[in-house]
């Protein structure tokens, strides 16, 4: 069993170490290509995610006025601020938020939540996201 397999730390400190010292033989190629491709795919799905929470209390507060709550604009104001951060950590996830076909991915996850949350017929919610990516990252936007 590799050493991959059995202590993935070690493994990272050893590859590192071995970067570290232009020691090329002794890297892990394979290994290393499938963890850096993860650590990319780990990076555009934090993204998605805070995008999605985002989306869910936007609906939220626009389709149960009745209810809003310090909580959701907290919420609100957090994802805007962690997604900022993933975009000033890794610019080229922008491209992502531009593609609308991302954008709607996480819309139906998010009204997937709200109609769960808010108990309100899936219909209560526009087919296709009723904000635009400029409104969902403004953080002056509150629908």
């Amino acid at each position: 069993m590799e050493l991959y397999d059995r202590d993935f730390f070690q493994w990272t400190q050893q590859q590192a170490d071995s970067l570290k010292k232009g020691r090329w033989a002794e890297l892990d190629i394979e290994n290393l290509i499938e963890e850096l491709e993860a650590l990319g795919r780990s990076e555009q799905r934090e993204l998605g995610s805070y995008l999605q929470v985002l989306i869910l209390h936007l609906l939220k507060y626009q389709y149960q006025p009745e209810r809003r709550t310090k909580s959701w604009e907290t919420t609100i104001i957090n994802c805007r601020d962690h997604i900022q951060d993933c975009l000033e950590d890794t610019p080229s996830l922008r491209r992502f938020l531009e593609d609308p076909s991302w954008i709607e991915k996480y819309y139906r996850r998010g009204c997937r939540e709200a109609v769960k949350e808010t108990r309100l017929p899936s219909a209560t919610f526009p087919p296709e996201c009723p904000y635009s990516i400029a409104e969902i990252l403004d953080p002056n936007f509150l629908p």
